[in-house]
């Protein structure tokens, strides 16, 4: 185990796994769907934001709990209480989705670069450099925990110091967005047709995708329990979730209110990828601000990139009872799987327009299955007296997390019974994609699970 931070240091030395898992909820698919509602629908839909992040908050706060109070790791806790054959589908479950959703992320960062790069070749050798970097991260440091904080926290700074630049710079009406933290339903441009309507509502289950990443509160439990944390340091895990989830709102409400400020204008705006998002705000003020919002989509997609991938190789590995330490081997090699899946499927659409369509819908439909089993692990698993003790959860905490478990049940349903149906019938008739079809899908294949 690695460091032991007494509750009497700052704070800021006593957080750590909360501010990665804010990195891999922050990635393209978020920058995405945050950008959409914003140019769309102007400061009015601030509120799902916290909204969403609340429902985060409470299971990162579980999670954290789980990995400093339990004497063991969640695949291990789920085999001995429930069998193998649980903690199998768990783990499957997550890695098949980190793996499909790899090819978003790896798409993120190719897009920050075709900003700047006309070639596709220079632009997929770059996705292979960087996916050969992370693979040479995850087995070059022993301690690999302590050096992928300190790499998430630069990345973080720059997500923050690039954003907020943009923001600043459009100088945006602070009374409209004050005024749109206050709950609001349906869209507010003109021109909206019933399409329109129903792609605003779409967009917002998305945001809520986004931010509610559930795979990433459950890999809080591994974080602290390789940050070292144990029963002692359970209001450290509590801070750590509450600074992660601020950091979560800050970077999201700057990227809504910066598609605002510089996008919106009563009119459907149509948005086809990340960068045109920069581009769109370029007339503005400039180049710079398009460098500038590069850079920080560059950080958030990178970010999410290697996490994202690690949640798939440590959780599966663990589930396979292989081990979950950064000091095993099958972690590791795991999740060296999951990113070259992802760079695999991401070179062939980058070069060979090859159609990811069979992929997202399949690792859409694991997502209906396993996110929902996955939140119902982990409330199980944290409200349990014999696992948990005196920290298991109650009261308030399981209502919310209850009605955070519905939340997901219902938007498990909606790619069920909408989305997953229109996306085969599509796909079978060879239409080509449609912005905002899909709660989980976003336009050029960046899903919103990032």
């Amino acid at each position: 185990m690695t460091d032991s931070p007494s509750s009497s240091l700052p704070w800021y030395q006593r957080i750590g796994p909360g501010l990665i898992t804010a990195c891999v909820v922050i990635g393209p698919g978020s920058i995405m769907t945050s950008s959409i509602v914003g140019a769309n629908e102007g400061y009015s839909k601030l509120w799902i934001v916290l909204v969403s992040v609340a429902f985060m908050l409470v299971y990162m706060t579980l999670g954290a709990k789980l990995g400093a109070v339990a004497n063991t790791s969640p695949g291990n806790l789920i085999r001995q209480k429930a069998g193998s054959w649980l903690a199998i589908l768990v783990g499957c479950s997550v890695f098949f989705i980190s793996a499909a959703f790899q090819s978003g992320n790896n798409l993120g960062v190719a897009a920050a670069f075709e900003a700047f790069v006309e070639s596709k070749t220079l632009v997929a050798c770059l996705v292979v450099a960087f996916n050969l970097l992370a693979i040479c991260f995850l087995f070059a440091f022993r301690n690999l925990y302590r050096v992928l904080e300190r790499l998430m926290m630069a990345f973080v700074g720059l997500m923050l110091i690039s954003f907020a630049i943009n923001l600043v710079a459009l100088r945006p009406n602070l009374i409209e967005l004050a005024q749109g933290f206050i709950p609001s339903l349906g869209t507010t441009h003109s021109d909206a047709t019933p399409k329109d309507t129903l792609d605003s509502l779409i967009a917002l289950l998305g945001l809520i995708g986004t931010t509610f990443v559930i795979t990433a509160a459950f890999y809080q439990a591994y974080l602290v329990r390789q940050k070292g944390w144990d029963q002692k340091e359970v209001r450290n895990g509590i801070l750590d979730a509450r600074i992660g989830a601020v950091i979560m709102t800050l970077i999201t409400v700057m990227l809504m209110s910066t598609a605002a400020a510089g996008l919106y204008n009563g009119s459907v705006v149509k948005l086809a990828n990340p960068v045109q998002v920069a581009e769109a705000l370029e007339p503005t003020f400039g180049t710079f601000g398009k460098v500038i919002f590069c850079l920080g989509l560059f950080s958030a997609a990178f970010s999410s990139f290697l996490i994202n991938s690690m949640i798939g190789g440590f959780i599966v590995s663990d589930c396979l009872g292989m081990g979950s330490d950064p000091h095993d081997r099958a972690p590791r090699v795991m999740t060296t799987i999951a990113l070259l899946t992802g760079m695999t499927i991401a070179l062939a659409a980058l070069i060979l327009d090859f159609d990811r369509t069979p992929t997202i819908i399949a690792a859409q439909a694991v997502t209906v299955v396993g996110a929902p089993l996955v939140a119902g692990v982990l409330f199980w698993l944290a409200s349990s007296k014999d696992v948990m003790g005196s920290f298991a959860a109650k009261g308030f905490t399981k209502v919310f997390a209850g009605l955070g478990l519905i939340l997901l049940l219902a938007m498990a349903g909606n790619t069920a019974i909408n989305t997953l149906p229109a996306k085969i019938e599509q796909y079978l008739d060879r239409q080509p994609a449609t912005v905002n079809e899909g709660a989980t899908t976003l336009p050029n294949g960046i899903p919103a699970t990032d």
